[in-house]
């Protein structure tokens, strides 16, 4: 499957985009503040490729043939199992050159689409990090309200307040 936006091509992951992805995920301001440790390495980057983005709506947000983040749709039951039945979690990071331009939310507003047209979604969930203003304003800017509030614990072992946004169809 591939979409398009009138900027970026989503498009499945391929082993090929290794090298990409560790080049922008292994910034330690991205993967923490959504909630993944930095990549290691090129071969953890591969791992993830193989094993996490080759579910079937993970989608590559690529410009200009450059894979510049992910975005994805984890169609129940994936994703927190009390989202419910006819429920998606939304999920979704840019790297940190591309951020403020859009691209998430143009990216995210695509998936959007296709869960309430192609998917029978009836809602969409998204959560973040309370001190993740940006998600925040991405997922206000898609038309998101907010549905509750819970505490996690991150890759690290460290406890964090996160907040879950909703969309209905």
């Amino acid at each position: 499957m591939i979409l398009k936006t009138s900027r970026l091509t989503l498009r499945h992951w391929s082993v090929d985009d290794a090298e990409c992805l560790y080049h922008f995920a292994k910034n330690p301001h991205i993967g923490p503040v959504a909630g993944w440790p930095p990549h290691q390495s090129k071969q953890d980057s591969l791992n993830i490729i193989k094993t996490i983005f080759c579910r079937d709506e993970c989608y590559a947000v690529v410009m200009d043939d450059v894979p510049i983040g992910c975005a994805e749709l984890l169609l129940h039951p994936d994703g927190n199992h009390w989202w419910g039945e006819g429920s998606a979690e939304l999920g979704y990071w840019i790297a940190e050159e591309f951020q403020g331009n859009g691209y998430a939310t143009e990216a995210c507003e695509t998936l959007i689409k296709r869960a309430f047209d192609d998917l029978d979604v009836k809602q969409i969930y998204a959560t973040f990090k309370q001190d993740n203003i940006s998600s925040k304003r991405v997922l206000e800017k898609l038309g998101f309200e907010y549905y509750s509030q819970l505490n996690n614990i991150d890759y690290s072992g460290r406890a964090f307040r996160e907040i879950a946004m909703k969309l209905e169809k």
